[in-house]
């Protein structure tokens, strides 16, 4: 008797089981067909790898880097490709320039960044420059970047900070040199680029609170540059499966604990100066700007507390991790390629000479050494990918791509492009060089095969600043001292993010080359 009722129970729960099962399918299959159907109806898609049912092709870019994710994917179906993320979230890839031109004919048609779960918390709910919506508000911020916060003017008299910033590195390279040891270069890089951008937005501030700051930068980067299940499967929020959310709401705090202080201090600061300081004659911060902006009642958009933290966030999130990689990709390259290490220091030795430190102002007259900055650009940008979002329908090449749509444009990818650079993969800075390739090729976002700042309304609003202290920030690690990796050969394995930085520390071995008074 307790076997059959055993066996009627194993067969109720066999029937179940197969219901469920049943019904699950059902769901699933209808999904598809769902999504099926509403591509039918918004017209012809790009080419498309095959899709797993509620997941489409979010598979493909949380088990490797978006970045190379994509560029496998470009390289198999073309360099306009269409990805479903989750069950409904369109999104493009573009892989060439040519395509990219072609999207950027219709920028009035995709002129936003999409708000993720991780961005809409770091920024304030898009109260910054970086994830605000097109409007009077990111038009009134563009303008003040370009003529005040990262204008020539204001780069040019935060200078000495950089310069001092600077110096730091130096005085470590040469204690490193004097006892025969060896350097991490990733660490001391990532110092001085977050110190000098801590100083340019407020002068006077804690040591402390710089290296405070740098962490958070970097958890923010790695945070952004993270794909989110969240974003794309809507059964899958308030659940945090990745752990993202929590990581996001700590490194919020911090961070606004951070600017709290930095704000306060400069209220105190102003409030204590004199009339003389306010008229001009000290040299005004970011934060002494953006202040000065809030303050102005004849402005036409009010900024508000929440918009000056959100706004220095980006700033320090675009411009430290930003800066130390570059330099530090573009150290690592020289060294293994030895010929082009030696042409930028002839370079050096012609136009800057051995009396004296090679400084910002020299760069102009420096054509390898912006070579070199164009190819690690090049071959390894900073930021991998540019997004934006559609707002209307977009035909472009015999498509339709919806209203809604993620746009990513990889930058990886086109800058590898062999229908622009022969032989992509190969470090050669000669092809910017009068009678190469590249000579007249400018990456600010003109040359769509070389983008590394993106191109249009949404640039990169710190490329001039980048395009003049980076180079300066390497040409005098090249001037002052020989490098040897004490264990070759280097790694130059990536490491994944919105950053690309080395996965590996570049960890040398300095010589010093010049005399040690050019670094006191």
């Amino acid at each position: 008797m307790a076997g059959g009722m055993m066996e009627q129970v194993g067969g109720a729960v066999s029937d179940s089981v197969l219901v469920v099962s049943f019904l699950a399918a059902a769901v699933v299959l209808l999904l598809f067909t769902l999504v099926r159907h509403g591509r039918t109806q918004q017209g012809r898609l790009p080419p498309s790898p095959m899709a797993l049912p509620l997941l489409g092709h979010l598979h493909y870019l949380i088990r490797a880097p978006p970045h190379r994710a994509f560029d496998r994917i470009i390289a198999r179906y073309g360099p306009l490709v269409y990805l479903r993320l989750g069950p409904s979230t369109h999104c493009v890839a573009i892989g060439s320039a040519d395509v990219a031109r072609d999207f950027l004919k219709f920028e009035g048609s995709i002129p936003e960044r999409p708000l993720t779960a991780v961005t809409r918390t770091l920024a304030y709910e898009s109260a910054g420059f970086a994830f605000a919506p097109y409007g009077p508000h990111w038009r009134f911020m563009k303008r003040l970047c370009m003529s005040e916060l990262l204008g020539p003017r204001t780069i040019e008299q935060l200078r000495p900070v950089r310069a001092a910033e600077l110096a730091g590195v130096m005085r470590a390279a040469a204690a490193a040199a004097e006892q025969g040891g060896t350097l991490d270069m990733s660490r001391e890089l990532i110092r001085m680029s977050n110190n000098a951008i801590m100083r340019m937005v407020a002068s006077s501030l804690p040591g402390d609170m710089a290296d405070a700051a740098r962490d958070c930068a970097k958890q923010v980067a790695e945070l952004v540059g993270a794909f989110n299940v969240e974003d794309y499967v809507a059964l899958c929020r308030g659940w945090d499966l990745q752990g993202l959310g929590r990581r996001t709401r700590d490194v919020h705090a911090r961070f606004d604990a951070l600017l709290e202080v930095m704000i306060k201090t400069k209220e105190k600061e102003r409030g204590a100066a004199d009339e003389a300081d306010k008229g001009g004659s000290k040299t005004k911060d970011l934060l002494d700007i953006l202040m000065d902006a809030a303050a102005d009642k004849t402005a036409e958009v009010k900024l508000t507390r929440d918009n000056i933290k959100a706004f220095v966030l980006d700033i320090f999130t675009a411009g430290s991790d930003t800066t130390a990689t570059t330099v530090e990709w573009m150290l690592a390259e020289l060294l293994n390629h030895p010929a082009c290490l030696a042409k930028l220091r002839a370079e050096l030795d012609e136009v800057v000479g051995k009396s004296r430190l090679v400084g910002e102002p020299d760069v102009a007259q420096m054509p390898y050494l912006q070579a070199v900055l164009k190819e690690t650009l090049r071959l390894r940008p900073p930021a991998v990918f540019a997004q934006r979002e559609t707002i209307e329908p977009v035909h472009v090449r015999g498509y339709t791509i919806p209203v809604k749509t993620s746009v990513f444009f990889n930058i990886f990818t086109i800058g590898r492009d062999p229908a622009w650079w022969e032989e992509p993969l190969e470090f050669r800075p000669e092809r910017f060089m009068p009678g190469g390739a590249g000579a007249a090729v400018d990456p600010k976002g003109q040359h769509l095969h070389l983008m590394p700042f993106g191109s249009g309304r949404r640039a990169c609003p710190g490329m001039g600043l980048a395009m003049q202290a980076v180079p300066a920030f390497l040409a005098a690690l090249v001037q002052c001292f020989d490098w040897e990796v004490p264990s070759p050969p280097l790694d130059m394995e990536e490491e994944a993010g919105l950053v690309t930085s080395r996965k590996q520390p570049l960890v040398l071995l300095p010589t010093l080359r010049l005399s040690p008074s050019l670094l006191a």
